[in-house]
């Protein structure tokens, strides 16, 4: 058994578990529930290797092109979208995509960093937002559709700070080495006197 539908069958018994025995939801709405998780289980667990950038067979190009698409399919869905907040929180995720996409392209040695944002984030990103436009449509006004909408704007809240930190955690070996420069430059600068010169003129002209 693949241990996507293992995970999918613990996933789907959570969330039985949840309403029916904890919440004392009736049986057949707590199995529903519990239906719909493990389906949401698989798709996900099966979009973990769906794209996969350790695949031998694929280059540099051929990644950054897969990661474009799904970016720009992100940004398809956000046109869609009536929640003015909700557009705002997808439309920094695509920006902020297109960021870590470009620095791929100009430093590919980063892309083990990017594993999980390429293999992962962004699929999974897609699958909820589409979800999310589907419901949109439908015009439900329950409270459940509600509670839906609600939880996946608050996880674009998530998603939007995963990429940040996602681009920053690229940036953090330049940044560490760029700030030992500084501080070696400003120790020479002060050893030759100029530094303190400097602050002199700076003070002077105060």
């Amino acid at each position: 058994m693949k241990k996507g539908y293992i995970y999918s069958a613990v996933l789907g018994g959570a969330f039985f578990a949840v309403p029916y025995l904890a919440l004392g939801i009736n049986l057949i709405p707590s199995l529903a529930i519990s239906a719909a998780a493990y389906g949401a289980g698989t798709l996900i667990f099966k979009d973990r290797t769906k794209f996969d950038i350790s695949n031998e067979h694929k280059n540099i190009n051929e990644i950054i092109k897969e990661a474009k698409e799904m970016t720009s399919q992100i940004n398809s869905i956000s046109k869609q979208l009536e929640d003015k907040k909700l557009i705002e929180n997808v439309n920094q995720i695509c920006n902020t995509s297109n960021k870590i996409i470009d620095t791929l392209s100009k430093k590919p040695e980063k892309l083990g960093q990017a594993r999980n944002f390429l293999n992962y984030y962004l699929p999974v990103t897609i699958k909820i937002l589409s979800r999310y436009d589907e419901i949109e449509n439908q015009k439900l006004n329950t409270k459940e559709s509600e509670k839906f909408m609600k939880s996946v704007l608050d996880m674009t809240e998530k998603i939007k700070d995963a990429f940040n930190e996602q681009l920053n955690n690229m940036y953090q070996s330049e940044m560490i080495d760029t700030d030992a420069e500084i501080k070696v430059f400003e120790g020479m600068l002060k050893s030759d006197g100029f530094l303190d010169e400097i602050n002199l003129n700076i003070e002077d002209k105060k």
